[in-house]
């Protein structure tokens, strides 16, 4: 008798298995560019991603892929959420800092700093400033109004606060 007569069919059932496995719908999310923070801030975002709260603005943690500890979302559309990110170019802007630019604004939320900045599509990405690490925080279309923005931010503020410590970030660009 040889043993391999019936192998392919193994084989061939086995992968089949593997690539339905891989495809849960459980998984709907987006994909998310990954930061690459540095030596400094890797450790922070880690702490971060261990104390972000399970459901902001009234959805559920559904990470985004790649999986990292540098990412993570909320609902679907999701609100995405990136530690480590280079400090974006707005941050310097001097119209910006004399509130000049209808498109970035600056302020606070329970005790955390961000950068506002309107995009293009007339979605609202948000930044932390004089903080430790770079956490951005954008709202997909829908959730662009300020009710919603104000309580996806107070929602993250906590944490932010307990993982982040005040201070100035990497100066990458």
């Amino acid at each position: 008798m040889n043993i391999f007569r019936h192998r392919p069919l193994g084989l061939l059932a086995s992968a089949l298995l593997l690539a339905v496995a891989g495809c849960s719908t459980a998984d709907d999310s987006d994909s998310v560019a990954v930061p690459t923070p540095d030596a400094k801030t890797a450790p922070l975002c880690r702490d971060l991603d261990k104390v972000l709260p399970r459901k902001v603005n009234g959805q559920s943690r559904q990470d985004p892929g790649p999986r990292s500890a540098y990412t993570a979302g909320w609902g679907n559309p999701a609100i995405i959420l990136r530690c480590g990110i280079v400090r974006p170019p707005k941050m310097i802007d001097p119209k910006v800092a004399q509130g000049d630019d209808p498109d970035a604004i600056p302020g606070g939320v329970n005790g955390v700093n961000w950068l506002m900045e309107k995009q293009d599509d007339g979605t609202w990405r948000f930044t932390t400033a004089r903080r430790r690490a770079y956490v951005q925080v954008t709202l997909p279309k829908g959730l662009s109004g300020p009710d919603d923005s104000a309580q996806v931010l107070m929602d993250l503020a906590p944490a932010v606060k307990k993982a982040i410590p005040r201070g100035f970030a990497s100066m990458r660009y």
